[in-house]
């Protein structure tokens, strides 16, 4: 498991990817920044790489990062999104989750539309 650390304005969170090839990938473009896009209680932003790994789930947990391919983005969940019929994210497009932020990450909500996001790796 690869270790990140993500930070907005509102916080700093720490995370895990797995060791599929596509994190792997990610990980080791680290560091990077990018602009936030926020979907109710989702945020997406483009990566600076391409991974060809196509989505299998549109139902994801709170705290699920997810590689969407079609957008060259990852997504991380941290509460319903705009199609949840529950509590539990879904996607309007097929992602690939990748890892998840450890512990609370409600408070990703207050990152905003527009701001900054930075992704580090941790050892």
């Amino acid at each position: 498991m690869n270790g990140i650390r993500i930070r907005t304005r509102s916080g700093t969170w720490d995370a895990v990817l797995d060791n599929s090839d596509a994190s792997n990938e990610i990980w080791l473009s680290l560091p990077f920044s990018a602009d936030i896009n926020m979907l109710g209680s989702q945020m997406y932003f483009v990566i600076p790489l391409s991974t060809g790994v196509k989505g299998d789930s549109v139902t994801f947990e709170k705290g699920d990062i997810a590689y969407w391919k079609e957008a060259d983005a990852l997504c991380i969940f941290f509460g319903p999104t705009p199609l949840s019929t529950d509590e539990r994210p879904v996607a309007a497009f097929p992602m690939k989750k990748i890892g998840s932020v450890n512990g609370d990450c409600s408070a990703m909500d207050a990152s905003g539309d527009r701001t900054r996001i930075t992704l580090e790796r941790m050892f």
